[in-house]
């Protein structure tokens, strides 16, 4: 009678075993997370024969199991395979340059058997894999490997730029600055990787100072912009390269961050008159002023914000929400599905859909930070970056706080390519927490 009072135990733990060191909590909020979303996708499309909320579930499903095998896995084993995934991601980026398909101004697409596939979603997680590899066992403590690692990521994100994809490009740069501060690089080092972005933005803005100095007599110098807000950013820069970089002989670090800054501004300033887009210009320069083009460039901007604000405390319930009803708000599905969230739960609604992106982030933290070996929490690091950054964009450009970037609200806005990369990436994660040093069970 013991005997048999115990086989249905042991049969239990022989099929959990595969599992057993697994992060429940982390693995469950992120499929409650896609099942609420394919909720709020229906509301958004509640009067219109589409069926993207299903396909929503279904691609959801589908990362779940892709998640589950890979948490079983050995995440040790994609080391010996990191250059290979490197060259695929790649490959697979130029590919979407030959062949892919255009739409919206932008080639991002392979068409494969009727199914439209983003490589550079993927990519992200490709980026993340080479990245760990490179960074576990040379830490970006030494400029060598900071700048190694700098090399080795600039060959995808400028192929993703090139697309044209400003959206991906930017999570590519925060998964490089997330995981090369965790790999012990300078902070000051990050700081300037960052400040030409900084001074490109600020040699562009005059008001409420006085107008740039610019040179329209002298043909070769028509370009340059000097923004007094610019020289006193590339100075302060010059201070922080003199403090951390090695060069100090001479202030050659102090000279080479300032010259760093002043041809990031410039290059900034040139980007915006022949680089960007018309429709990256009109998502950037809107995104201070909604209401001077609010038919325009600044219609999803304004009427998301008039959604939110709709919702109140409590909400007007699900699907009762007249913007996401009547569909005002364009792209609710997918880019601005908060606002849905917004509307029809309220206040109390979209804390409670924070809370539970802080949990998440707060339980890849704790794996980073619990994980065995360097290379499990650098990847575990990557994936937090990229889904913190995506977060903190999305909902930023939902209440106006961030310009519309065409960033999907992770594991909620509708996306196929996106919901897979986000279910790839935790199912390493879950591999990473599966095997750390594993408790007995008796």
């Amino acid at each position: 009678m013991l005997l048999k009072s115990a086989l249905p135990k042991i049969r239990w733990k022989y099929w959990v075993k595969p599992w057993q060191q697994v992060d429940w909590l982390l693995f469950c909020l992120p499929i409650a997370v896609s099942i609420f979303g394919g909720v709020m996708i229906l509301s958004t499309e509640l009067k219109q024969p589409v069926t993207d909320w299903w396909w929503h579930w279904l691609v959801a499903g589908i990362g779940t199991a892709i998640a589950l095998l890979l948490a079983r896995l050995r995440y040790e084993n994609l080391l010996q395979w990191h250059w290979v995934t490197y060259g695929l991601t790649n490959f697979s980026l130029i590919a979407v340059m030959v062949v892919g398909t255009a739409a919206k101004g932008a080639q991002r697409w392979i068409s494969i058997a009727g199914f439209n596939v983003q490589p550079s979603e993927f990519a992200k997680v490709g980026i993340i894999i080479t990245l760990a590899a490179l960074l576990h066992k040379r830490t970006a403590s030494s400029i060598e490997s900071f700048f190694r690692a700098l090399a080795i990521t600039a060959v995808p994100w400028g192929l993703v730029f090139l697309q044209p994809d400003l959206a991906t490009s930017l999570v590519f740069g925060a998964i490089v600055i997330g995981m090369l501060y965790w790999a012990n690089a300078n902070p000051g080092w990050i700081i300037l990787l960052i400040s030409p972005i900084v001074a490109a933005i600020l040699f562009g803005i005059s008001w409420p100072l006085p107008e740039p100095i610019t040179f329209k007599e002298i043909s070769f110098l028509k370009e340059i912009s000097l923004s007094p807000l610019g020289l006193f950013w590339a100075g302060a820069m010059g201070i922080v390269g003199w403090q951390t970089l090695p060069w100090r002989k001479f202030g050659l670090g102090a000279i080479g961050a300032w010259i760093l800054n002043m041809l990031g501004g410039e290059l900034g300033v040139f980007a915006w008159n022949h680089v960007l887009h018309d429709y990256q210009k009109n998502r950037l320069s809107v995104f201070m002023n909604p209401e001077h083009d609010p038919l325009g460039a600044g219609y999803h901007l304004i009427q998301s914000r008039i959604a939110i604000g709709a919702g109140e405390i409590w909400g007007w319930g699900l699907f009762k929400g007249p913007m996401t009803q009547l569909n005002f708000v364009p792209e609710q599905h997918t880019d601005f599905i908060f606002s849905a969230v917004g509307e029809e739960f309220g206040f109390i609604g979209c804390l409670v859909v924070l809370f539970v992106f802080c949990l998440i982030c707060f339980r890849l933290l704790h794996v980073a930070q619990t994980a065995k070996d360097n290379f499990g929490s650098l990847l575990a690091m990557g994936v937090l970056s990229m889904i913190v950054f995506q977060l903190i964009v999305n909902i930023g450009m939902t209440v106006g706080l961030a310009p519309v970037a065409g960033i999907p609200l992770p594991w909620m806005s509708y996306g196929r390519s996106a919901m897979l990369t986000n279910f790839i990436a935790l199912g390493i994660v879950e591999s990473v927490a599966n095997f750390r040093q594993r408790q007995k069970y008796y």
